[in-house]
């Protein structure tokens, strides 16, 4: 193991090395090198900005540059690989950079601290990131939108309290994990605006005596703003605290997704096959497929979920400024990110190519349950009965049939009007799944003319920006 080196960036007042186990306790490189190509960039603004405002000469200021994209060519390529000796990826990249260019490396941290310098990272590795997010939910919504397209007159049972309920067009039922997506799609979009404001510049609480250009750093990095207060620039973490909250909301969308294919994959639903492409078999049971990939999502979600908590339970108690405790908030948001982006990209995955409706299934099933007693009481509504009083009669009918062991298609012409004269010959086409589905014709319904605006409506969100 290597030990940190008696040299060590602090100041003259410490007279020896941190202990070896202290190193290795406070030491960051191990994760946020994740942040090393950002930091590059953001130290590349920052010696422009030295070198515009004359703070350095733009001589000096091309060296760092110049020294700091070496210093990325070298990480790419794997020659530059810094150790716990670092303590993290700034005084690595720093400490690369004067063995580089010399002396003048060391007036890069001319009018910085790391305090800004890593909210500025962080910020950076965000932006990125969200914009890769919602690129991946319009991938998910696509594959969403393609099934929808192809199943608008599929019928699938609709549950409430996972009871049979009432029958749905297919393409309806996924249209509404559309709307979720299109819900954190734009929700991201306001995240971001919060995360793209540039602490660079705030010191490590109270500004600096330099004559610095924040806004010009922020012009550079393609920020949109910058804080407006030094000590809310370094210590403020309610932007990762709120991508943490919209990530959570995509597992939760996710998982409920998940939750409903493992069920519908079941013997007794029936109402998809898993493709062997994105499910495994049993050790032991070899007529088994297991839906791997919902169970993996709906299980990773928890992982997110206590990133969010343990993120806000460690800002709660925080004074001003900055405290070493936010090094811990690169952890959560690092592994939050991986979580989300591998699972929208294997939900999407098996949604396209890992499963198929069996539609004869689907089509079946509705007619295999008491789903269009609604139906029956509307239809008495219709004829001038109150719809309370229909509403009881059709529970009669339900209680007499089930008795019976008959559904209400079963019924016959006289037993319907021995029940009420209002029932006619047309009660057996009112009841159809089909016709049960396409009357509900109401904005935002299931009705098929409803689903095919509905899709209009997707169509055009795709195409948003």
């Amino acid at each position: 193991m290597v030990n940190p080196s008696p040299q060590q960036t602090w100041s003259q007042r410490f007279e020896s090395a941190l202990h070896p186990a202290i190193a290795r306790f406070n030491a960051s490189i191990g994760f946020d090198i994740e942040l090393i190509e950002y930091d590059l960039t953001g130290s590349q603004a920052h010696a422009k900005m030295l070198a515009h405002t004359g703070i350095i000469s733009p001589e000096e200021g091309e060296q760092l540059v110049a020294g700091l994209e070496q210093i990325r060519q070298e990480y790419r390529s794997g020659q530059f690989n810094p150790g716990i000796d670092a303590e993290d990826v700034h005084f690595a990249v720093e400490r690369r950079l004067t063995e580089i260019v010399g002396d003048v490396g060391k007036k890069l941290h001319t009018a910085r601290s790391r305090n800004d310098q890593v909210g500025t990272d962080t910020r950076l590795y965000l932006r990125d990131q969200i914009g890769q997010i919602r690129q991946q939910l319009r991938q998910f919504q696509s594959v969403l939108f393609a099934l929808a397209e192809q199943h608008v007159e599929t019928l699938i049972p609709g549950y409430t309290h996972l009871q049979r309920a009432q029958p749905l067009s297919l393409a309806h039922h996924l249209l509404a994990y559309f709307d979720m997506a299109q819900r954190d799609w734009e929700r991201l979009g306001d995240v971001y605006r919060r995360v793209d404001l540039l602490p660079l510049g705030s010191g490590a609480l109270a500004g600096t005596t330099f004559p610095i250009d924040r806004h010009y750093s922020a012009e550079l990095l393609g920020f949109g703003g910058v804080y407006s207060n030094s000590l809310d620039g370094v210590s403020d973490r309610d932007f990762a605290i709120e991508f943490l909250c919209a990530a959570s909301l995509i597992m939760v969308h996710l998982s409920r997704l998940s939750e409903e294919v493992i069920l519908w994959a079941s013997e007794e639903f029936s109402f998809v096959t898993l493709k062997d492409s994105c499910s495994t078999g049993s050790s032991i049971m070899p007529q088994k497929k297991n839906p791997d990939v919902p169970e993996l999502v709906r299980g990773k979600t928890g992982r997110v979920f206590g990133h969010l908590q343990a993120l806000l339970v460690l800002m709660k108690g925080l004074p001003l400024a900055y405290n070493k405790d936010l090094q811990e908030d690169k952890e959560a948001l690092f592994d939050a990110v991986k979580t989300v982006r591998g699972c929208l990209e294997a939900m999407t995955i098996l949604l396209q190519e890992g499963m198929e409706f069996r539609t004869e299934r689907l089509n079946s099933a509705v007619a295999e349950d008491f789903s269009n007693a609604t139906d029956v009481a509307d239809y008495l509504a219709a004829k001038g009965v109150p719809f309370r009083e229909a509403y009881n009669l059709v529970g009669k009918v339900v209680k007499t049939s089930l008795a019976a062991g008959k559904l209400l298609k079963d019924l016959t012409l006289e037993e319907w009007q021995s029940l009420h004269p209002a029932f006619e010959q047309d009660i057996y086409e009112a009841i159809a799944p089909a016709r049960v589905v396409s009357a509900r014709n109401s904005y935002g319904g299931t009705g098929f003319d409803q689903v095919r605006q509905a899709l209009d409506r997707a169509r055009a969100h795709l195409s948003e920006p």
